[in-house]
C-alpha cells in the first residue's frame, strides 16, 4: 500500500513512532519531520535507527513536492502553510487514525463527542473483552490504531475513541458504529468557530453506509439537531431524560433498549447499580449499551460488565480521605463543560483546583455551575487571572491565585474540614505547565500522598 512511497510523518508525539514503524514495514521511504529543537529527539531517533531514511527537524521543510504522503500526528495544525501547500500540489494528507484504518481489519466502532468520550471507551472496551470478542481499545485513549492494525482479523473488534483533531484529517475511516456523547465548545483555538468544531465532530459519519448505525445523545440539543446531517445509515438516539422510540433510555429507574429492528424494548439493567457517579456518566452508560448490544453483545453480559466498572483515571477518580476529607483526582476535565459535570457530581462541600492551558474557552457557565457545592476556588496556570476575574464578575469572591498545583493542594488542605472535598477539575488543558493531562493528575496525586 505505501511501499516505495515517500511518506513524511509530521510531529513525533506519541502516535508517530508506530506509524513511522509500520510506514517502514510497508516499505515506505521515510522521513521525519518534527518543528521542535533535534536535542528534544537525540534519544528518540536512536531508538527508531533504521525505522527511517531522511530528517527533517528543527526547521520547515524546504521542498514537499516530491512527496507520495504525508501522515499527521494529532497536535498538529492542517492548516500550516507546507501542510496547505502539499494539498495544493495534489500529496495526500492523511492522519495516524486514517493509516490504522487502512492497514487493520476488524470491524471500528468510534465514539467522539466534547466530553466523556475515555470513559465511554474504556467501558464499551470492557463490554467487548468480557463477550470474549477480539478487542482493541484504540485512539484518543492512548493507543495508536496502527500500533493493533497488525494484530488484527475480520473478527476483530476496534473500540476507538476520536478526537476533532484526529477527524480532520480522515478520508477512507470508517464507522459501523458511530457515536457523538454531547457537543459544547472546545479547542475553538484550533477550530476557530463552534462551526467549524462541529463540522470536524460529524466526519466521524462521513463515510457511513447504509448498514452503519449513527448514535445521538438525544438530550444534547447540538447533538439531537445533527440527525439532519446523517444521509446514510440509522439514527438511534440515548437518552436519560426521555422515553424514545427505537432508543435507548431510562424507564422507571432502569436502562432500556427499544430495538429499531424489532421495536421490542429490551431491560438491561437498573441504573442504581451503576458505580461510577453523575448524570454525565449514565450518559455515558447508555452510550456504551447501544454500542455494545448493535456490536452483539448479550445483555446478560452488558450488565455484569457495567455493574463491575470504576471507572478510569483522572476522570473523578478518587484518591484517599485524609483526616475526613475526600479528594478527587479529575485532571482529565480539560474544558469547562466537562469540570461542571465534576462539581455536579459532588456531594460535599467542595474546594476546587482550576487553572491550565488558555484554549479560548469562556467560564461563565462553569461559575455559574458552583451554587451553594464550591466554597472556594484556588486557580493556578495561564488561565486564572480569566477565572478568577470570571469568578468576580459572577459575584464569586471566595478565589485564591496560586503559582503552583503544590501550593493549590497545600492551601485547600489547610481550608478543608472533616466531611468536605478537595477536587482538582482544572476546565483547561494542562499544556502550559505539563505534558498531559496524566502528568497533571499524576502530580495532583503525589501532592495529596505528600500531606500524610
Amino acid at each position: 500500500m505505501f511501499s516505495n512511497q515517500r511518506v513524511m510523518v509530521v510531529g513525533l508525539a506519541k502516535s508517530g513512532i508506530p506509524a513511522i514503524k509500520a510506514l517502514k514495514a510497508q516499505g515506505a521511504y521515510v522521513i521525519l519531520h518534527d518543528s521542535k529543537n533535534e536535542d528534544c529527539f537525540s534519544e528518540l531517533l536512536a531508538d527508531l535507527l533504521g525505522q527511517y531514511d531522511e530528517t527533517c527537524i528543527g526547521r520547515s521543510p524546504l521542498q514537499v513536492e516530491n512527496l507520495d504522503c504525508m501522515v499527521l500526528s494529532p497536535g498538529v495544525p492542517t492548516d500550516l502553510d507546507y501542510i496547505a501547500h502539499a494539498k495544493r500540489q495534489g500529496i495526500r494528507i492523511i492522519g495516524e487514525l486514517e493509516l490504522g484504518y487502512l492497514l487493520a481489519k476488524g470491524h471500528f466502532y468510534g465514539i467522539t463527542g466534547t466530553n466523556g468520550k475515555t470513559t465511554t471507551t474504556a467501558l464499551t472496551g470492557e463490554i467487548f473483552k468480557a463477550s470474549s470478542k477480539k478487542t482493541h481499545v484504540v485512539g484518543n485513549i492512548g493507543v495508536a490504531v496502527v500500533e493493533k492494525a497488525p494484530d488484527s482479523d475480520g473478527e476483530t473488534v476496534f473500540i476507538t475513541e476520536i478526537s476533532s483533531f484526529q477527524l480532520e484529517s480522515i478520508q477512507k475511516f470508517k464507522c459501523e458504529i458511530a457515536a457523538i456523547l454531547n457537543l459544547t465548545p472546545d479547542h475553538l483555538n484550533r477550530h476557530k468557530t463552534m462551526e467549524n468544531y462541529i463540522d470536524a465532530k460529524c466526519r466521524i459519519f462521513e463515510n457511513t453506509d447504509e448498514s452503519g448505525i449513527v448514535l445521538l445523545n438525544f438530550d444534547n440539543e447540538l447533538t439531537r439537531n445533527l440527525k439532519n446531517r446523517v444521509s446514510k445509515g440509522t439514527v438511534v438516539f440515548f437518552s436519560r431524560l426521555e422515553k424514545l422510540k427505537n432508543g435507548v433510555y431510562v424507564d422507571c429507574g432502569k436502562i432500556v433498549v427499544e430495538d429499531y429492528r424489532t421495536a421490542l424494548p429490551i431491560e438491561i439493567m437498573n441504573v442504581d447499580d451503576i458505580f461510577i457517579p453523575g448524570p454525565h456518566n449514565l450518559e455515558n452508560v447508555l452510550a456504551a449499551v447501544a454500542i455494545s448490544y448493535y456490536g452483539g453483545v448479550t445483555p446478560e453480559v452488558i450488565k455484569t460488565t457495567i455493574q463491575n466498572f470504576k471507572g478510569i483515571e483522572h476522570r473523578l477518580e478518587f484518591v484517599k480521605i485524609l483526616n475526613g476529607i475526600t479528594f478527587f483526582n479529575d485532571s482529565k476535565g480539560t474544558n469547562p463543560d466537562s469540570s461542571i459535570k465534576a462539581v455536579e457530581a459532588m456531594k460535599q462541600p467542595t474546594y476546587l483546583i482550576v487553572g491550565g492551558m488558555d484554549k479560548g474557552s469562556l467560564f461563565d457557565e462553569f461559575i455559574e455551575s458552583f451554587g451553594s457545592t464550591v466554597k472556594h476556588m484556588v486557580a493556578f496556570g495561564e488561565t486564572a487571572e480569566l477565572l478568577i476575574d470570571t469568578a468576580k464578575k459572577h459575584h464569586f469572591e471566595s478565589v485564591t491565585r496560586v503559582a503552583n498545583l503544590d501550593e493549590a493542594v497545600n492551601l485547600c488542605y489547610q481550608m478543608a474540614k472533616s466531611g468536605e472535598t478537595i477536587l482538582l477539575s482544572p476546565a483547561c488543558a494542562s499544556w502550559d505547565m505539563y505534558s498531559s493531562f496524566e502528568a497533571r493528575g499524576d502530580h495532583f496525586k503525589s501532592c495529596v500522598a505528600a500531606l500524610e
